[in-house]
């Protein structure tokens, strides 16, 4: 076990191209960091860094309260869990497991005490025998895990370790990744495109975007409260509606002009009062929005564009004039392609954002 903690790490290669800039984080001992962002947004850049495969421009890694700059990757005691497994083929999932050990020069009984307690942790202790190609997608990845467990590491790094698997068995592996943490109480720090993934394994999310760190939180705080119109855009299946907007103030309350259409504001709060009349970038989270068969005073005149059935919810994407919405409703609703609805945008709901993207102000409670 031990905390992790980057200061101001920088990574530029050759060829000018920035992997990271200056990112600063505190990972604590046995807490589950999941870095989120774009592809080329530099997290698997910073995977590498702290496991030693590449030197950063500048900055300095901790881990246990030691400086690693330098070290080769042996020394670090962070075992890293690859996309791809990178399992060794011509050996058993005993061999797999066993290597790492070998290569430390582990005496025989305590390599297979330790493979043996690794296998039972992980449910391998049937496939012992087997070779890679023998196993399911799900049990390779589970033996990709035990290779890193088994060294004991101080730091487990696994980036994307779940997306060469079907839906299925991403939900599986992840709740066995998430109980394995518990159990092991092993600091993590794991890397994912998956919104799920990142919400509900991470006790917190770190937001990146062109080498840089963009926001750090729980992932209710970065989903209720980014920092930016990026955070507020990227985090969220389907993603905050961001739009331009002006407010108008008038009294304690105001309006909010959408296109050429407009809604009333009950209250403002004040720091948007302070910036009414401005250029504003204004969100709303789908659900957020609600329609109507035709529409009731004060709310949005709009078209259905696409209608997205998934079961357990509908997706509505609108057009309001210009402005693309997306609205999000419960179930499985009767809404068509084509046709003219009611939005009405719960103004308690709304995020507001200056000219330069940073937050105005957010809700003082969300329906997440």
């Amino acid at each position: 076990m031990a905390r992790v903690v980057l200061d101001q790490l920088a990574k530029t290669y050759p060829n000018g191209a920035v992997g990271l800039a200056g990112v600063s984080l505190d990972v604590a001992d046995a807490e589950i960091v999941v870095l989120v962002g774009p592809s080329g947004c530099g997290k698997s850049t910073l995977l590498r860094l702290v496991a030693g495969l590449e030197d950063p421009t500048a900055g300095t890694i901790r881990i246990a309260e030691r400086v690693v700059n330098g070290d080769p990757p042996q020394v670090r005691n962070v075992a890293m869990v690859f996309q791809d497994y990178a399992l060794y083929p011509h050996l058993t999932v005993r061999g797999n497991l066993e290597f790492p050990l070998r290569m430390r020069g582990i005496e025989r009984t305590a390599m297979a005490e330790r493979v043996q307690a690794t296998a039972d942790l992980l449910d391998l202790g049937t496939l012992l025998d087997r070779l890679p190609r023998q196993l399911s997608g799900g049990q390779r990845q589970r033996v990709a895990m035990g290779r890193a467990l088994v060294r004991e590491p101080s730091v487990f790094l696994l980036d994307e370790p779940l997306s060469n698997l079907d839906a299925k068995l991403r939900v599986q592996v992840r709740g066995e990744i998430e109980e394995l943490q518990r159990r092991t109480r092993t600091t993590m720090l794991y890397v994912t495109h998956d919104q799920v993934e990142a919400m509900t394994l991470g006790h917190r999310l770190a937001v990146l975007d062109q080498g840089r760190l963009r926001q750090v939180g729980t992932p209710r705080e970065v989903y209720e409260r980014p920092t930016d119109t990026f955070v507020a855009g990227f985090l969220g299946s389907p993603p905050m509606n961001l739009f331009s907007g002006t407010v108008a103030a008038d009294g304690r309350g105001g309006t909010l002009q959408i296109g050429d259409q407009r809604i009333a504001l009950p209250a403002l709060a004040e720091p948007v009062r302070r910036i009414a009349g401005q250029a504003l970038t204004v969100g709303v989270r789908p659900e957020g929005l609600s329609l109507t068969d035709s529409g009731n005073a004060g709310d949005l005149a709009a078209t259905t564009r696409q209608v997205e059935h998934l079961g357990h919810e509908t997706l509505v994407h609108l057009a309001v004039g210009d402005v693309q919405l997306t609205a999000r409703s419960e179930g499985m609703q009767d809404w068509t392609h084509d046709t003219r609805v009611g939005v009405h945008i719960d103004p308690a709901q709304l995020y507001f954002f200056d000219a330069d993207g940073a937050a105005v102000a957010a809700p003082s409670r969300t329906n997440t």
